[in-house]
């Protein structure tokens, strides 16, 4: 059975395939994240340290850092694993599908499956750390420039690479615009999640947003907004 977990915020592991080892390593690590959420949940980032994390968990401080190499990882780490999907996505596309379509598809998917990375979901482990991010600077910080940093440079490459053309400039101006597309598709779902809204409700309009917003990538802004007097 696939198990959805706060480690991987929506992607989906197998746990009962997995050779008894590998499966108590998997659940020991969604134990010591889902116990340093709910921590940081009630006291803040701030006022709550690794030992207290590892003593809550029942696990050492070092088996702690064994999986977290510092605090901040036990939040942004999860995250961080989504930052090469979007290259990902358009290295394995079909063949004759647009980079705007395979991303688009992956997203409108990631949303029909209340994906913790799309922000429409309303599990209360990813509402925490959303709330979290938003409330600690250097989180936010850091989730900041994960985004603008290295998932754009990953995108970017691989664009490049599978232009015939090799063309620099549109390959980081066609990242730019389809990260900047997610991040506000986002950004707005977890909006509404923080507003009480249940991600079941908010699906059809989310969907709908998603595929306008990549409309407007795929087929540009042309003469929107001009000025008629």
């Amino acid at each position: 059975m696939a198990t959805r977990t706060g480690m991987n915020l929506g992607r989906d592991i197998d746990l009962d395939a997995l050779p008894l080892r590998e499966r108590k390593k998997i659940q020991t690590g969604i134990r010591i994240w889902n116990t340093a959420i709910a921590l940081f949940a009630e006291r803040g980032f701030d006022q709550v340290s690794v030992a207290e994390i590892a003593a809550a968990a029942e696990v050492s401080k070092m088996t702690v850092f064994n999986y977290f190499p510092s605090k901040e990882d036990l939040v942004m780490g999860p995250m961080e694993q989504h930052l090469d999907e979007p290259a990902e996505v358009v290295r394995e596309r079909a063949p004759g599908t647009s980079a705007v379509a395979a991303l688009r598809e992956q997203y409108l998917s990631a949303l029909e499956r209340f994906d913790p990375a799309t922000g429409l979901s309303d599990q209360q482990a990813a509402l925490d750390v959303i709330r979290l991010v938003h409330h600690t600077p250097a989180l936010l910080m850091r989730a900041t420039a994960g985004f603008d940093h290295r998932a754009q440079s990953l995108l970017t490459a691989e664009l490049l690479a599978q232009d015939p053309d090799h063309d620099e400039l549109t390959a980081r101006i066609a990242a730019a615009q389809l990260l900047a597309t997610q991040l506000a598709l986002t950004g707005e779902n977890q909006r509404r999640m923080m507003a009480g809204e249940s991600a079941a409700d908010a699906l059809p309009e989310a969907l709908d947003r998603a595929r306008r917003a990549f409309a407007l990538v795929e087929h540009g802004l042309g003469d929107y907004c001009a000025r008629t007097a």
